[in-house]
């Protein structure tokens, strides 16, 4: 039913430039007009990452939901945490306009927004009025694209958020703040991460809990450059990892728009992100949760993130194309390979499971 209604809607959205689009989805949330998930979740596909327990795997990638307008709406749709942002500390406008390209062909996106969204005290205010309803919300922050001091941007985001996130998101991978994936860099990772978590132990000592922070990775990084830049994300004791933001990469695309510049999302960017998550989870030994995002369309493809390494996945692209019965569809799907299984067998012990072979592969598939 719900496939059916979203492909009489489908037209209609995809006749609005994306952005539009995007904007009218985000209505339609806020005002309750959308679809709930019905009943509660199969316990089997609960999952504990970094103290926190997951009701599900899925949540919607950040990007979606940039001022905190609807946290509420990503979880009544069955999602198990959402995610807000990037944040800003003050209000940007982003990128030009258009700077958001539907490669159909390719159930693909080009974006090159540029962290556009009303800054810290619009997200708070937000925030705080639903912060009573619970749900694991994720608030994820990043730097002014003016800002002399892009470390002290992520801290003042922590400060901010500090009361009010189940975790933070460290996003250092997008393509379209110049500058940003330098951060990226062993030695800027370092000072980055040392200020970020310094700000942590500040509001613990105060008697504040201890919130998660994991750090969000480009697809793109040079293959000699992983494992070091893996290896100060571990030394820094970072508490999980997100591979992978979107591409710079058009190998392989057929619409006109793949000349736009910008970060690509959607099902291109399925191989290269889960290779890249195979090898991060090689490099971390399993020991780091890492959450799985980069082309999921299908529950073939979400299992196919977990195996390669992924305890939680998130989405975006997928559901633009597929609508948001995309999300009950993944979670049958892997309801059905568990209930297939001996009855010993977890979504936890699928995790990884094929990682040496994804590691293995070619960037390029």
């Amino acid at each position: 039913m719900l496939s059916v209604a979203y492909s009489l809607a489908r037209p209609f959205l995809f006749g609005l430039e994306p952005e539009q689009a995007h904007e009218a989805t985000l209505r339609a949330l806020e005002a309750g007009l959308y679809p709930r998930a019905l009943g509660a979740d199969d316990g089997r596909l609960a999952v504990s990452a970094f103290g926190l327990r997951f009701p599900n795997p899925i949540g919607i990638a950040a990007g979606f939901d940039k001022n905190a307008r609807v946290p509420d709406g990503v979880l009544g749709l069955g999602c198990g945490f959402a995610e807000v942002g990037t944040i800003t500390p003050k209000a940007q406008e982003g990128n030009p306009k258009p700077r958001v390209f539907r490669l159909v062909p390719d159930n693909a996106l080009i974006n090159r927004l540029g962290f556009n969204n009303g800054g810290h005290d619009e997200a708070l205010r937000r925030l705080e009025a639903r912060k009573a309803r619970g749900g694991i919300v994720c608030v994820n922050v990043g730097a002014n694209k003016d800002t002399a001091d892009k470390t002290a941007d992520y801290v003042a985001g922590i400060e901010a958020f500090y009361h009010l996130a189940s975790y933070f998101m460290i996003n250092i991978s997008s393509p379209n703040t110049p500058g940003l994936r330098d951060l990226q860099a062993p030695q800027a990772l370092d000072e980055l991460l040392g200020r970020v978590l310094a700000a942590r132990e500040r509001r613990m000592r105060d008697g504040a809990p201890r919130r998660p922070v994991l750090v969000k990775i480009a697809p793109d990084i040079a293959e000699d450059d992983l494992a070091p830049i893996v290896g100060r994300l571990v030394a820094n004791g970072v508490d999980g990892i997100a591979v992978s933001n979107t591409t710079l990469s058009r190998n392989g695309l057929k619409s006109g728009d793949a000349k736009e510049t910008g970060g690509l999302s959607g099902r291109p960017l399925f191989h290269r992100s889960t290779v890249v998550l195979a090898r991060v989870h090689e490099l971390t030994g399993g020991r780091v949760p890492l959450i799985g995002i980069g082309g999921i369309h299908s529950g073939e493809t979400a299992l196919q993130k977990i195996e390669a390494g992924a305890t939680l996945l998130q989405l975006y692209t997928g559901l633009i194309y597929e609508g948001p019965a995309l999300i009950g569809r993944i979670k049958q799907h892997l309801s059905r390979t568990l209930a297939a299984m001996p009855p010993d067998q977890t979504l936890a012990k699928l995790v990884g499971c094929k990682a040496q072979d994804w590691a293995g592969r070619s960037l390029a598939g």
